[in-house]
């Protein structure tokens, strides 16, 4: 019975590397790359909707650089080796100036049609999409047994923040992401309810 049992385990080393992969991983890579695919699908669907020109080169640039992270995770899935293109590094081309406090506005209500969107619908949908993306890669990432895919999606998830955070820039640039701050005095009560750990850091 013990000898049948150890003939079903199978060390990485005898297996071909198309292979080193467990079902929980091909469960979750099919997860993550699912929603990859939807935001990339989205982005065509909002492309044509956008008014500001640079809301659509964003939407460009963040769709040909998730188009290339798709085609590096397709290659590495299939072979289960290296991809033949890596991970590359997404550049924002916001800057980090972000804008406190809050203006009057009106309030918001669902579209009842397609010509009712407008940038600040598309937007918030673009950055949905890539909290959803950056969420699935991670939980991809955790539990992952072939080493390069797991690296794959662990280096992308600084991407989608990237990306993501670029969005909310954007939206809070043009106040439709406002960003309330509390009174100081609050603000400081939290600041200080910390306080450095004591005694001395194990080795």
């Amino acid at each position: 019975m013990q000898n049948q049992q150890q003939q079903n385990l199978q060390e990485t080393s005898q297996m071909p590397p198309q292979q080193h992969y467990g079902g929980h991983d091909m469960f979750d890579a099919h997860e993550a790359m699912s929603t990859l695919v939807g935001a990339l699908e989205q982005g065509v669907l909002y492309e044509q909707h956008i008014q500001d020109p640079e809301l659509k080169t964003m939407c460009q640039k963040h769709r040909t650089f998730c188009t290339q992270l798709y085609n590096t995770i397709v290659d590495t899935l299939k072979s289960g080796q290296d991809p033949a293109v890596p991970t590359q590094s997404y550049k924002m081309d916001q800057n980090n100036d972000v804008i406190y406090g809050m203006q009057p506005s009106q309030p918001k209500t669902p579209v009842q049609s397609v010509t009712e969107l407008n940038d600040q619908s598309i937007s918030g949908f673009m950055l949905g999409s890539l909290k959803s993306t950056a969420s699935a890669f991670t939980m991809t990432s955790l539990e992952m047994t072939n080493p390069v895919m797991r690296r794959i999606m662990a280096d992308s998830v600084p991407n989608m923040v990237e990306m993501a955070y670029e969005v909310f820039l954007y939206q809070n640039k043009n106040q439709y992401y406002q960003v309330p701050q509390l009174q100081q005095e609050h603000m400081q009560a939290f600041q200080n309810s910390y306080a450095p750990a004591q005694g001395k850091m194990p080795h």
